[in-house]
């Protein structure tokens, strides 16, 4: 997509803000693609305005862009069977051979890849009030407003989130916890023992999965528990690795091919978030390990 030209003031001050915007709107919906959209429309909803009525250029910017990135996550979460951008191939994985791999500079690289996926599991405006108040220090009181809710409750919205995303604050330190968690899943999932499915799974965990059709998207511990087969056959066939920073799980067919990746999220001793990847084309495009 072309970028808007500043050919008058307007277009410059908005030129100044494009990468900021992007920034702010890929953190929302970690989307390249989506992203830049939605700075497009932003710059068009401004072409339309006077703009001796805006006094601050930069915090309507960000307001806009704040607004049409919540529209687009609701409009995902009413959609769940929606194919996002391609995020996959983005993904770290490596072997977990230890407790905390201190020198994989990769994994340390990773964190930027891991808070997308963490905030993936998070409500839209969850999502919009961490991001706009922890990462672009925007006022509760303009998040509030964006929201249509009052200042406090958006600041229990952040708090929220923060304690979601506190897992990926240390990527290259999976703690015994968290990996504990991942096989007590795995372990349920192989005896198909349903209640301990839900005692380790967050009431609202969200399961994307990448398949060959495109991306489904499971809402809900109990729908989660009920197709939990995949994690069963990983956990079987498969090798503990890290999924930027996080536990994982990786399958290889019998020649050797990549079968499927898995990682887990999780806060508070609970999974809130399952991210998988089926699709053999996903699988090619992504730097895996070889099988031992």
């Amino acid at each position: 997509m072309s970028e808007t030209r500043p050919t008058d003031p307007m277009a410059e001050a908005f030129q100044a803000q494009r990468e900021r915007l992007r920034a702010v709107a890929h953190r929302m919906l970690g989307s390249h693609a989506d992203a830049e959209d939605v700075v497009q429309e932003a710059w068009l909803r401004l072409s339309r305005q006077d703009a001796a009525a805006i006094h601050n250029l930069a915090g309507w910017l960000t307001t806009v862009v704040g607004r049409i990135s919540l529209d687009v996550l609701r409009s995902r979460q009413a959609r769940p069977e929606a194919s996002y951008d391609d995020g996959s191939s983005e993904l770290v994985v490596t072997l977990d051979d230890g407790p905390a791999p201190e020198d994989d500079a990769v994994l340390a690289d990773s964190v930027g890849l891991a808070l997308l996926v963490v905030l993936e599991s998070l409500r839209p405006s969850e999502r919009l009030a961490f991001v706009l108040h922890d990462l672009f220090a925007v006022p509760f009181d303009e998040i509030a407003q964006i929201l249509g809710r009052s200042t406090a409750a958006t600041k229990m919205l952040a708090s929220r989130a923060r304690r979601k995303v506190r897992t990926i604050e240390r990527p290259i330190d999976v703690g015994r916890e968290q990996r504990e968690v991942v096989q007590a899943f795995l372990a349920a999932a192989r005896r198909g023992d349903f209640e301990e499915l839900l005692r380790v799974l967050d009431p609202e965990v969200k399961l994307t999965v990448d398949t060959p059709s495109g991306v489904v998207v499971t809402l809900g511990a109990t729908q989660v528990a009920t197709g939990a087969r995949l994690s069963a056959d990983a956990a079987t066939h498969g090798r503990a690795v890290l999924v930027n920073g996080r536990p994982g799980v990786m399958s290889w067919r019998e020649d050797g091919a990549p079968l499927s990746v898995l990682a887990f999220t999780v806060a508070d001793g609970r999974i809130t978030g399952i991210t998988a990847v089926i699709d053999p084309a996903k699988l090619t495009l992504m730097d895996l390990p070889d099988p031992a």
